[in-house]
């Protein structure tokens, strides 16, 4: 098998590297994702009866992503130690498929915020209604809601004190509160997703460079 040299081994090396990072990545992204998904305050939200959907379908994209790039970075590093022009050519391909899917969630935080924040408010508002109708009835998804958030009500009414944390000095509205969670997180999802898009496309450069280089030196001998 014929050996690359001086600027080309340098690109092999960068690609191995560029590799180790992105699956430590992916790694970081799944732990992000399943963070945001299952632990913090959007974790307390969701209830056996609703949960936003919406929202969570942005991270099942962005820990689908990252789990990819787990696998990928593995395959990467075997593509650039054996310098294999197959393994390369796949790896180019599942950087392409990680970049729209990344692209793709990036997008949806930024431009599907106001979709998710009213998701999230009527799921509150459905239950704040029930409440309303039947205050003898304990209603679960709001009493979660309002710890959670550590809000009560939509305009610190008085009948909804019952199922609001105990010591809240001055009660913050609880519609207000979901949709500054709900942005925050979602701008994170949007920098992480455009980040690594940002990212894949070095890999895929170094991936292209490097198997044009295996190729014309298997070519002239």
């Amino acid at each position: 098998m014929p050996h690359l040299r001086g600027g080309m081994r340098c690109i092999k090396c960068l690609l191995f590297a560029f590799n180790f990072v992105f699956w430590l990545a992916g790694l970081a992204v799944i732990a992000f994702g399943l963070w945001l998904r299952f632990g913090g305050v959007l974790g307390d939200l969701t209830s056996e009866e609703k949960s936003p959907e919406y929202f969570y379908m942005g991270l099942y994209v962005l820990v689908g992503a990252g789990a990819l790039m787990t696998t990928v970075g593995f395959f990467g590093c075997c593509g650039a130690v054996r310098e294999s022009q197959c393994l390369l050519g796949a790896f180019f391909a599942c950087l392409l498929v990680i970049f729209a899917a990344e692209v793709t969630a990036g997008v949806f935080a930024f431009i599907g915020k106001k979709v998710a924040v009213q998701e999230v408010q009527a799921i509150y508002e459905e239950a704040y209604d029930d409440y309303m109708t039947d205050m003898g009835k304990s209603n679960k998804t709001l009493i979660q809601f309002h710890t959670a958030l550590q809000c009560c009500g939509k305009e610190g009414e008085i009948q909804v004190k019952p199922t609001c944390p105990e010591g809240i000095q001055v009660p913050k509205n609880c519609l207000d509160e979901i949709q500054n969670l709900i942005n925050s997180n979602l701008h994170l999802v949007g920098i992480v997703g455009i980040a690594i898009a940002g990212i894949t496309i070095f890999g895929m450069i170094f991936s292209m460079v490097l198997c044009c280089a295996i190729r014309n030196t298997r070519d002239m001998l």
